[in-house]
């Protein structure tokens, strides 16, 4: 694979069970320790070498664009692509389509906090394999997707929000990625999930089913889906 150098964030959602907070800003621009989620974000795939980046914006994207307009203030270039309908993460990944043309690239979710050195071992590990899904352990994977892996942390197969009873596997989806452009061949087949919406993990199953090796890395150091107030709360202490 050639060497990553560009990004996909996911920043087009409001973040409800943020409530009042979210009222005029997207989750991604809440801010934890004095900046923006998105902010550190960037600035932990910058320091990993990526330079190109794509934003995928929605509500309140102008939140977003003012803040970052086109990069260059930051040393970057970023673009942005709009989600109208908020219809899963399915289909919002075709929306990178042009701007990967045939590279490599990380994707992240806009609300998910790591430690920066987890980009820096995705990208070098990228050379390897056709996808690697960031996985974590000691999560509720009923509130997120169950990763199944074999000996070799090569994923098998993902659940989302797997229900009681069906099986599950001891790691959490940890929502960033790292995917070359076969990716697109399996979100363009996606078909609704039971809860109505086009998932990105079932994109990564059907790639993994086929006979890609999908690789499972598990993060190092903290991390954080910044989905409600308390864990806002929490991370802002400490």
């Amino acid at each position: 694979m050639a060497k990553i150098d560009r990004a996909v964030l996911l920043a087009a959602g409001r973040g409800t069970r943020m409530r009042e907070l979210t009222a005029d800003l997207p989750k991604p621009m809440i801010k934890v320790r004095g900046k923006p989620v998105l902010l550190h974000i960037i600035e932990g795939l910058q320091a990993a070498g990526i330079k190109n980046f794509l934003i995928v914006v929605g509500y309140h994207g102008d939140a977003v664009r003012s803040y970052f307009s086109d990069g260059t203030c930051f040393g970057l270039q970023i673009k942005y692509a709009t989600q109208v309908v908020q219809d899963g993460t399915g289909r919002v990944v075709d929306l990178a389509r042009d701007f990967v043309d045939q590279s490599p690239f990380v994707l992240s979710y806009g609300d998910i906090l790591v430690d920066p050195t987890n980009y820096k071992s995705m990208v070098s590990l990228a050379d390897e394999v056709e996808a690697i899904v960031s996985v974590k352990q000691n999560e509720d994977v009923s509130k997120g997707g169950a990763v199944f892996v074999n000996e070799q942390m090569e994923v098998t197969d993902i659940q989302e929000k797997p229900k009681p009873g069906e099986p599950i596997s001891p790691w959490y989806n940890a929502g960033i990625y790292a995917f070359r452009p076969s990716i697109f061949a399996w979100t363009a087949k996606l078909k609704p999930s039971p809860r109505g919406e086009y998932e990105l993990t079932d994109a990564v199953r059907g790639l993994a089913k086929s006979g890609k090796r999908v690789k499972a890395y598990e993060l190092s150091g903290e991390w954080a889906d910044v989905r409600d107030p308390e864990i806002l709360a929490q991370l802002n202490q400490l």
